[in-house]
């Protein structure tokens, strides 16, 4: 149990004298500083990565309602850090921990249902006095293509609402619970933990990107409604392995090769121009991704130089004759997919290897990595979040670690460039053939013309 909120130090500008003083203006607005306790609202708090960050939280003083999703808690292992640190907390032999089980407050809370939502921040309010800082931080990895969420039995297209339901509505729940709360105390800070999924696609991810997306736009747009009230929103974006080595995957059933091989065939081609076809099919075959991978498989080859009966056939051409064989394609090595390798993860720990037999049913997974493993893996991310909850202007999106950073910014700057070529693209078409075609173009030299000369520079718009 958790002090009650008398119990809660006074913390800087909280003076009864002068809240009485000050009881018909709008308080000034006061974020608890680094070195005040601050209170964080923890959104789902049995992931590993979530319970070394409220270790680390304890440990600066800081106070923590730490929700945990009722299905998560009936399994032993995934609760099992969780249950570990309270354990700590509670012990009495560790002098180091002294005052922990007074500033933990753990509450079942499922944030699927806005109700319990609602619940769990009326309580931490009525313990702790305050909420300062919105960690919303569940995920689950769904792993399968667009096809294969989509094929599939209907239990397997509801993967897709399950998706959206855990990554982005229980977060909305959560947040359109806390709104009060943090409008009334005119402060408040609310943290997105998602990924750098948010700005680059993953094959293999597109239902988990897709949700990701949903919430960081609706986190943008949320920022400047709630600015007015000194309520800062943060975007906080590591690699997207941490959160999927961290919370529970989901594998959709793969297709079948039969579906495969019948769908991406390309349109049959005339007997005319199977030649032709064989060699664009080649071409195409020998382009390869960024990651090494054929863009098309060797059945999509084959398939070119099948002929359309339908098709008009060029009379002076035998039918009959033999069709040129296609040219010999170099060997590709292929590329891992996301699910080869994270089945190669989960294979590593006997527990959780998945069973190569259960190719047409759902498969549910929480990694169990090794204890360095994790802190590797976590470890930039946690400090990070302290760093950032709570400061006094915190950046609206932190992508942590080189690596993502340098990722995403790739990923501009293809952007950008596709842009200059579409404005260029744009610009070499004759859109003023109308009465405004002089005047655009007088315009144009005007604008030349007042600008400053500067030899050999281009501008771009």
């Amino acid at each position: 149990m958790g002090p009650p909120a008398s119990a809660v130090p006074e913390r800087k500008g909280s003076d009864p004298g002068q809240a009485s003083r000050q009881s018909n203006a709008i308080p000034p607005p006061q974020f608890p500083t680094h070195n005040s306790p601050r209170t964080w609202f923890v959104t789902h708090a049995l992931s590993p990565l979530v319970v070394r960050l409220i270790r680390l939280l304890l440990a600066h003083g800081d106070y923590v309602v730490a929700c945990l999703p009722p299905h998560e808690m009936e399994d032993d292992d995934r609760s099992a850090d969780f249950r570990d640190l309270v354990t700590e907390c509670k012990s009495i032999s560790r002098r180091d921990r002294e005052g922990w089980k007074d500033r933990l407050r753990a509450i079942r809370c499922d944030g699927r249902e806005s109700g319990q939502c609602i619940a769990a921040v009326a309580e931490a309010h009525s313990v702790f006095g305050r909420i300062d800082i919105l960690l919303c931080c569940g995920c689950d990895s769904i792993v399968g293509t667009v096809e294969e969420l989509t094929a599939g039995p209907p239990v397997v297209r509801n993967l897709v609402r399950d998706q959206f339901e855990t990554i982005f509505f229980a977060h909305i729940n959560f947040i359109k619970a806390a709104l009060p709360r943090l409008r009334a105390q005119h402060t408040g800070h609310i943290i997105a933990l998602t990924s750098i999924g948010g700005h680059i696609g993953t094959p293999g991810f597109p239902i988990s990107t897709s949700a990701t997306w949903a919430l960081e736009g609706y986190c943008d747009s949320l920022a400047y409604e709630v600015a007015p009230f000194n309520i800062k929103v943060t975007i906080v974006q590591p690699n997207k392995e941490v959160q999927t080595l961290t919370n529970r995957i989901v594998f959709a059933p793969p297709l079948p090769t039969t579906y495969i091989t019948t769908n991406i065939a390309t349109t049959p081609t005339p007997a005319t121009t199977t030649a032709a076809a064989a060699a664009a099919a080649a071409a195409t075959a020998s382009t390869t991704s960024v990651a090494g991978t054929s863009a098309l498989p060797p059945t999509a080859v084959a398939t070119t130089t099948a002929v359309d009966p339908d098709a008009d056939v060029d009379p002076d051409v035998d039918p009959d004759a033999d069709l040129p064989d296609a040219p010999d394609l170099p060997d590709v090595p292929q590329a891992p997919s996301v699910r080869d390798m994270l089945t190669e993860v989960l294979n590593a720990n006997p527990d959780t290897a998945l069973d190569p037999d259960s190719t047409d049913t759902i498969q549910y997974r929480y990694p169990r990595l090794p204890p360095e493993a994790i802190d590797r893996l976590v470890t930039e991310t946690v400090h990070a979040l302290v760093a950032i909850g709570g400061h006094e202007n915190p950046p609206a999106r932190h992508i942590v670690g080189f690596e993502g950073s340098t990722a995403v910014k790739e990923k501009l700057k293809t952007v950008t460039e596709e842009l200059e070529d579409f404005v260029e693209a744009s610009v070499a078409v004759d859109i003023f053939e109308s009465e405004l075609k002089s005047e655009a173009r007088a315009g144009g030299r005007r604008a030349v013309e007042s600008s400053p000369a500067a030899p050999g520079s281009t501008t771009s718009g």
